[in-house]
């Protein structure tokens, strides 16, 4: 297994078609990365999730150029009509947006033109400003409401082994717009593999994006997702999250609302099993007054999984009115599942109405016993009150169809354990 991990910058040079300009910014934050190598404990932001004691322990070796593989046959959802966009190990590989008015829409494979390095001093980051080349950049007209749902769908190929893809996104959402987008992982590979992503979310005035993340089967990917959102006025983000089934995923966002009467609602059902690692970590940051952000992240908890959410509301001194909540709950069907939180308020405003709150507990017995003596056998009715647990998360979908596909994906879930 890796003892230490540190890349040269000769892959760079494997590159295409790059600036003088963007080089030497790939080879400082390269060397930005090479410095620290993978997160460990010892990073206050990394403290429940020892990435570099994970990697070390399951890769032998990693190769970090995102090399186009072959396309299998992908079947693309039935249960709604949808626009798509392919994406083929991270790179752009074909879109269809036959319900909407494509001159409302660009997309374009991603180009880096921000060239400042980040400040956050995130190592995987770093990596990523390295060696990121694919991704996409979506950008929606101003005043356009997509007619129907956009799904990604992100494809990893069968061949993927002992590789780490790094790839960036952008998403513009002009003024007054609106995108209603499912991130959907189609993961073909049995092997182990490392998926590095940033996303950059911009929301102008009065537009609304709201977003599902879940995948179709279970994973032996390594995930990672790092995104920054910049949320103006009267505009409303929305981040759902079912993503159970990898052996290792952490989504980080780091939201700031930027804009007076700006939204920011994160919430999350996650159902884990033997072996998986999840963790979500926010940062929302109400730097203007009138603000709102809520979240709920639920997490159910089987033999031998870990689960994490590190939570953080900033609240800027001239942020006055903000309202912001913030609670984690997790169920734990076993005395070896773990469940780590750490809520945190920053707030530097007086006059704000801010809460925060962590549960965590066994499952109900006596629920149990009742359900029982109605028929059901036990793992019926453990199957029943996961469900429940979880499923006001899935209330908050407004389509009757998607709400249908996602409590049918995590009933599979549930019911496959």
């Amino acid at each position: 297994m890796l003892n230490s991990v540190e890349f040269s910058k000769n892959q760079i040079d494997e590159i295409k078609n790059i600036s003088k300009e963007e080089k030497n910014f790939r080879i400082k934050n390269l060397e930005l990365f090479n410095s620290t190598g993978f997160p460990n404990k010892r990073h206050e932001d990394w403290k429940f999730s020892d990435l570099k004691d994970i990697i070390n322990k399951n890769f032998a070796n990693l190769n970090s150029i995102n090399l186009k593989k072959n396309q299998e046959n992908i079947k693309p959802l039935l249960d709604f009509e949808h626009n798509y966009i392919l994406l083929l190990n991270g790179n752009l590989h074909s879109q269809n947006f036959d319900h909407e008015d494509n001159s409302k829409i660009k997309l374009e494979s991603y180009c880096e033109h921000d060239l400042k390095t980040e400040t956050n001093k995130n190592p995987l980051v770093f990596l990523n400003n390295a060696f990121s080349n694919s991704g996409y950049y979506l950008e929606i007209e101003k005043n356009y409401k997509f007619n129907k749902v956009l799904v990604i769908y992100n494809f990893f190929s069968k061949d993927l082994k002992n590789e780490i893809l790094n790839s960036k996104n952008k998403i513009k959402i002009n003024e007054g717009s609106e995108l209603h987008l499912i991130e959907y992982i189609v993961n073909e590979s049995e092997n182990k593999f490392i998926n590095n992503l940033y996303e950059n979310i911009i929301l102008e005035k009065n537009s609304k994006f709201r977003t599902i993340y879940i995948q179709n089967k279970k994973s032996n990917g390594y995930f990672y997702k790092f995104i920054k959102n910049q949320i103006l006025n009267d505009a409303n983000y929305t981040n759902l999250i079912f993503s159970s089934g990898f052996k290792f995923n952490k989504i980080e966002i780091d939201c700031d609302l930027s804009g007076e009467n700006s939204e920011c609602n994160i919430q999350s059902a996650l159902f884990l099993k033997k072996e998986e690692h999840q963790e979500i970590k926010t940062r929302l940051n109400h730097l203007v007054p009138n603000c709102k952000s809520y979240q709920k992240i639920k997490q159910v908890l089987s033999n031998e999984t870990k689960g994490i959410y590190q939570g953080k509301i900033y609240v800027k001194d001239i942020a006055q009115k903000t309202n912001a909540y913030q609670l984690s709950k997790a169920l734990l069907l076993s005395e070896n599942s773990e469940f780590n939180s750490k809520p945190e308020l920053e707030i530097y405003a007086d006059d704000v109405k801010c809460s925060h709150g962590s549960t965590s507990g066994n499952i109900d017995e006596e629920s149990i016993y009742y359900l029982m003596s109605r028929g059901l056998n036990k793992k019926q009715a453990t199957n029943l009150l996961i469900k429940g647990f979880l499923l006001d998360v899935v209330e908050c979908i407004k389509s009757t169809s998607i709400k249908k596909f996602i409590d049918l994906k995590l009933e599979s879930q549930i019911n496959e354990y």
